[in-house]
């Protein structure tokens, strides 16, 4: 794809942008409403559009090359993200529950649910991927020097000889069978030679009629394989079926065209921070002497102008709240004491507003106290999204490109920006000397009018309100003289720090139901499918995460993925893990605090425990002698400690979460996510992705059959079925040699699954809805004797 094709993807998705940033800024001024399915339909209309855009920039921002457009691009992508982030936990809020159905939005607006996956930048990973592969490296050879990685097993070279003698031996086994065969052949000959052919008389109708028999079946066999090839293709084009996995020449080209893109990113972008510093130090050479008079003569006008209007010398305000450029941009408007008589007029006026409303406002609320409704919470990224998009119109939506085809660099742009940092730079200087000067000329005047000057101590009380502000509890550092190697090598040897396998989350396949949202819509709450993006995406602002489901449902996985697609590290603190590591509670207190330091270190982090219900167990099997309990109490802790700054998030799996106290459990964990065992749909899709990426199977293969018979197996146990036979015939024997997902487990997961926070919260409000129904009626009923 070209740069004038990206121009217009990121035009198309600025205008649909400009409609979805019009429709959420009237849904955030909205009144609070009752009804829950319109707040539903409006928040999920925004979701779906906001995901849309979001991949579409993603696009953009991946592929264009141009260093100024991809500076605009990765503030509105992230903007949007950080959006949709918002106004997924919208959902949650008015949904009652971790998985959202919109299917209605999507037949509005004709968007395929494959649409609406939120893609995860690439980004993420590219602009760290060698930091990623220098770590892995040095995982890989810390391990290995431990000896707990074991070396990759080299093929032996074979010599000569035996090269020769392994040739001879094949080739003297395939002579041998030609040999075989020839002589099989000879033989049979001899033996129809023996026999004595019986005359028979020459019927010419008789040789017609076979001859035409043959025609007749070999035409029908090659016209019905003819076909049966027109028929695969057809349904190959508008995908029906399944195509083989080959890669193709056209796929070789795009990647090749994606390889050289990213290669000119770098070479434009160097160009680019090249020209930064090259205007910068011109601006600063030729243009910050005249700045400096300029902004010296603009600040002594007005404080001239001031002193002769009050009498009084006015202060700079200071450099956070914009030092003298916020003085100069309110130039023209009316004096501080006209300003002074206003407030105190407008202050009176609001005082009787105020007493005049105070009885309509205290109705109002009387009336909304009893059920105020619900409110779209104030959003901290529409802003930045608004600007973004402002930008966008102001400088790229009416832009002549005509004269730049290879998008390098505007250098009018970059003198624009350089000039306003080093006018931003001067005005610093020019405001500290002549706050000075303000500060000698008020002494003086006050010795002259016999005063003492206290302007020296509002600074101070500045700097200690600032100071309450930035204020943060810090915490003990154990470890002040040690190196993050040092301790990134010990964890690695002790074990905690894993080499995660490089699994992405597309490699978690699963199909969407496209019943459960008219389930939804009548009142019922379906399970989800592992097709459902909340089963994937991990919201940052989230400190914890369980993820429950049967053994082979793919949690670990989940994880790994995670990782892979972040390219964070993982603290493995599972108790086996840890069982007899760090030992005593001086030894617990080193080993959380290295996790705590060196995860914020290394972030983003992933701190991993399987059997995440072992630690709050209220009985330990006396077999079990890895101490689960030994987290129990510094693990809520642990989680308390992240912060929004921080980029570490505790990850548990668990098979069997019932086990655990659910109350220390849900202290622990912010968000539940059931992983239940697939449905026709997705095993449907898992057998076809798996089995026809061999050449050797049919498309007419029964997948739709095999899909049946795998009802109740999970992903794991059909993947390990399907990699150990050779041919199709042997997939039911290798099932029937695996444990499904019994009606028992199922059924308890369901019944724990339901007494989750959110669950309960949701019977909560629907047995509200029932009983203010109730109510209802019986008022009626009481009217209707009346």
């Amino acid at each position: 794809m070209s740069n004038v094709t990206y121009n217009e993807l990121w035009r198309d998705t600025e205008s649909c942008l400009e409609e979805i940033l019009q429709t959420d800024s009237n849904l955030q001024n909205a009144k609070p409403q009752k009804d829950r399915k319109k707040i539903h339909k409006n928040v999920s209309e925004l979701y779906v559009r906001y995901i849309v855009c979001c991949n579409k920039l993603e696009q953009c921002y991946d592929q264009m090359i141009q260093p100024q457009k991809r500076i605009l691009l990765r503030k509105l992508l992230d903007s949007t993200l950080g959006r949709i982030l918002e106004v997924k936990h919208e959902l949650v809020e008015v949904d009652l529950s971790e998985y959202n159905y919109y299917d209605d939005v999507l037949l509005k607006y004709g968007i395929l649910p494959q649409e609406v996956e939120l893609k995860i930048p690439n980004y993420f990973r590219r602009e760290r991927e060698s930091e990623i592969l220098q770590r892995r490296e040095f995982i890989s050879e810390v391990l290995r020097n431990a000896g707990v990685l074991d070396e990759v097993v080299q093929p032996r070279k074979m010599t000569e000889s035996e090269a020769i003698r392994l040739i001879q031996t094949h080739e003297r086994a395939r002579q041998g069978r030609v040999r075989f065969q020839f002589m099989k052949e000879i033989r049979e000959m001899k033996e129809r030679s023996t026999i004595k052919p019986e005359v028979a008389q020459v019927d010419v109708l008789r040789e017609i009629m076979a001859t035409m028999r043959i025609q007749k079946v070999w035409r029908g066999y090659i016209t019905r394989r003819r076909m049966r090839k027109r028929r695969i293709a057809e349904m190959l084009l508008i995908g029906m079926v399944q195509p083989g996995q080959v890669i193709t020449d056209n796929y070789r080209n795009a990647e090749k065209i994606k390889l050289h893109r990213y290669a000119k990113q770098v070479e434009y972008q160097e160009i680019f921070e090249k020209k930064l510093a090259e205007i910068k130090d011109y601006v600063r050479s030729e243009k910050s002497v005249i700045m400096e008079e300029n902004i010296r003569s603009d600040i002594r006008q007005w404080i001239n102008e001031y002193f002769q209007q009050t009498g009084k010398i006015p202060e700079l305000p200071s450099a956070e709240s914009g030092g003298s450029r916020m003085i100069l941009s309110r130039q023209g408007t009316e004096s501080s004491m006209s300003k002074s008589k206003e407030s105190s007029s407008s202050k009176e006026s609001k005082k009787s507003k105020k007493s005049k409303s105070k009885k309509e406002s205290d109705t109002e609320k009387s009336e909304d106290e009893s059920d105020p409704g619900i409110k779209v919470v104030p959003s901290n990224f529409l802003p930045e999204l608004i600007q973004a998009h402002t930008e966008y119109q102001d400088i790229w939506r009416d832009k002549d490109e005509s004269e730049n085809p290879w998008q390098l660099p505007y250098d009018d742009m970059i003198l624009s920006e350089k000039t306003r940092e080093i006018e931003d730079e001067v005005r610093v200087g020019v405001d500290q000397a002549l706050r000075d000067d303000i500060e000698a000329l008020q002494a003086a005047l006050d010795r002259d009018k016999g005063h003492k000057g206290k302007r020296a101590k509002k600074p101070q009380k500045r700097m200690r309100r600032s100071g309450k502000r930035n204020k943060r509890k810090k915490e003990k550092d154990l470890t002040p003289d040690r190196t993050t190697e040092s301790l990134f090598e010990e964890l690695l040897t002790q074990g905690i720090i894993k080499l995660v396998p490089e699994v992405y989350l597309n490699c978690f396949r699963g199909e969407k139901s496209y019943a459960n949202f008219d389930l939804w819509d009548k009142g019922k709450d379906p399970l989800p499918t592992i097709g459902n993006e909340d089963v994937k995406l991990l919201s940052p602002l989230v400190r914890s995460v369980l993820i429950a489901g049967p053994h082979g449902s793919g949690k670990k996985m989940l994880v790994h993925a995670i990782c892979t697609e972040l390219g964070a590290t993982l603290f493995d603190i599972t108790p086996a893990n840890i069982a007899g590591k760090y030992p005593g509670k001086s030894g617990l207190i080193m080993l959380l605090h290295l996790i705590s330091k060196v995860s914020r270190l290394l972030q983003p982090s992933i701190i991993f425990m399987d059997g995440a219900e072992k630690p709050f167990v209220k009985k330990v099997p006396k077999t079990d002698k890895t101490d689960p309990k030994r987290l129990k109490k510094d693990l809520p802790k642990l989680v308390k400690s992240f912060t929004n700054e921080d980029r570490v998030i505790l990850v548990g799996t668990s098979n069997a979460p019932w086990d655990g106290d659910q109350k220390l459990l849900y202290q622990t964990y912010d968000k539940v996510i059931y992983i239940p065992r697939p449905d026709y749909g997705s095993m449907s899709m898992l057998w076809k992705d798996l089995l026809y990426k061999y050449s050797g199977i049919s498309r007419q293969f029964d997948t739709s059959a095999m899909s049946k018979i795998c009802d109740g197996f999970t992903v794991g146990t059909v993947i390990a079925a399907i990699n150990e036979p050779l041919t199709h015939v042997e997939l039911i024997n290798a099932l029937s040699t695996r444990d499904p997902v019994y009606k028992e487990e199922e059924e308890a997961f369901l019944a724990w699954y339901s007494k989750t926070p959110t669950c309960r919260k949701k019977q909560r409000a629907v047995e509200q809805e029932l009983q203010k129904l109730e109510e209802a009626n019986e008022k009626q009923k009481k009217k209707g004797k009346k």
